[in-house]
């Protein structure tokens, strides 16, 4: 019997929480066959089978905290596939008998099963292929494996389900469908009353929230936090992206947005205030000689900040491309531990939620972080004092006091406006 544990997955992550199981006991794997996604602070992991054989035992239950080096499971390396759990225990508690009338049972069951051909626990498929295969309702013993071994994955269940050969789930997959939302109110407490005798639900925060909640608190507690406002008239970004929009796009294949006008300006006012781009490890001051830029996104899970890499060096379109492949990865929970880690400075745009002025918190270590919000026409006096309705845009800079002083965070801001307002020679450059 081998024993699978919870494997290293990066210094920085000792323990996570099983957030599904895409096996199930009696399932055949493969040596480095997903078997578990694992909900970690940062990102969801999927854990592989470190050998070949059938599922023997599942050790530990979805939402269950678990740390790295955990029993977790144990496959049986001689083993063979079978039935389900359920199947297997029924299997096992029938009294051994050797009536007539078994017998005759038996060999009725026999009879069924020659005349049904090969059922569905014959089939030989992956982990990840039967979970893709009961999302879609798909009948495994009617998908054909492209496998010269005859094992079916992840694809042919997909080209299975786009030639319209759908059929009603086993009853197998039924039963898997219908016991997940019985394991997942299993996470949730029933509803009490208060003292007031009021309804309430509880519910347990998930392992990433809990980090994301006990970090923000942190950056407040550990940080001399304070946070510098200015407007921004976006009407020559407006133009811009107006004139360059379709030649952009056509040369390039990626839209020209406005984030990578607010990420060329950050990294232009960076280089003139390179406090704002540095980290306090104790009594030192480390003064960070790349750009690397966090774009803070919204999940279902929470907050996750994905870093664009050495950003000084991308021109828009790099910028674009960056930003748009790591929002996909978030909404598809496809980021790494490298998409995370590191950063030197934060943008984020609580304006494509309709926020009109926030205070954003840093994103510890980092010391600045610059916050977007909502573009609304407003009243604004010329220089020949005239009145005008332009499209303008609250910024916010929120900063580390303990080494970055009002002055520069104010000259700062004053930058960003400086550039947005002016952005030709930001795409000159870029």
């Amino acid at each position: 019997m081998k024993e699978i544990k919870v494997p290293e997955l990066a210094e920085s992550i000792t323990e996570g929480t099983i957030a599904e199981w895409l096996v199930k006991k009696g399932d055949q794997v493969e040596k480095g066959d997903p078997i578990l996604e694992l909900e970690t602070d940062k990102v969801n992991v999927e854990v592989n089978a470190d050998a070949s054989g059938v599922i023997a035992e599942l050790l530990k239950d979805e939402g269950e905290d678990v740390e790295v080096g955990d029993v977790i499971a144990q496959v049986d390396e001689n083993g063979e596939g079978g039935g389900s759990e359920e199947e297997t225990s029924s299997k096992n508690e029938e009294p051994e008998s050797n009536g007539k009338e078994e017998k005759q049972e038996s060999s009725g069951d026999e009879k069924k099963e020659d005349a049904a051909g090969k059922d569905s626990k014959e089939v030989i498929a992956t982990p990840a292929a039967r979970k893709r295969a009961r999302e879609l309702g798909i009948d495994l013993s009617e998908v054909s494996a492209r496998d010269p071994l005859g094992r079916i994955r992840p694809e042919d269940v997909d080209v299975a389900a786009e030639g319209g050969k759908k059929q009603e789930t086993t009853s197998s997959s039924k039963s898997s469908s219908e016991d997940k939302p019985k394991k997942q109110e299993k996470k949730k407490e029933e509803a009490k009353k208060t003292e007031f005798d009021k309804p309430v639900e509880r519910v347990k925060m998930s392992r990433r929230r809990q980090t994301i909640a006990k970090r923000l608190v942190e950056a407040q507690q550990e940080s001399a936090m304070l946070t510098t406002f200015n407007e921004v008239d976006m009407t020559n970004v407006m133009k811009l992206r107006s004139d360059r929009k379709e030649s952009f796009q056509k040369k390039h294949d990626i839209k020209l947005g406005f984030m990578s006008f607010f990420t060329k300006a950050a990294v232009g006012a960076l280089k003139e205030f390179p406090l704002l781009n540095a980290e306090i490890q104790g009594n030192e001051i480390i003064k960070k000689q790349f750009y690397d830029i966090g774009m803070a996104v919204s999940t279902d899970e929470g907050l996750v900040v994905p870093v664009v890499r050495d950003a000084d060096r991308l021109d828009f379109a790099g910028i674009e491309k960056g930003i748009a492949d790591l929002a996909t990865k978030a909404r598809n929970k496809e980021l790494g531990l490298e998409d995370l880690q590191g950063g030197s400075f934060t943008i984020t745009n609580g304006g494509i939620f309709g926020s009109m002025l926030s205070t954003p918190i840093l994103n510890a270590p980092q010391v600045g972080i610059l916050g977007l919000h909502n573009i609304e026409k407003r009243a604004k006096v010329m220089p020949d004092d005239t009145i005008e309705a332009r499209p303008m845009m609250y910024i916010a800079l929120s900063y580390d006091h303990r080494i970055v002083d009002g002055k520069e965070a104010v000259q700062f801001l004053r930058r960003i406006k400086e550039m947005i307002e002016d952005p030709y020679d930001l795409l000159l450059e870029g």
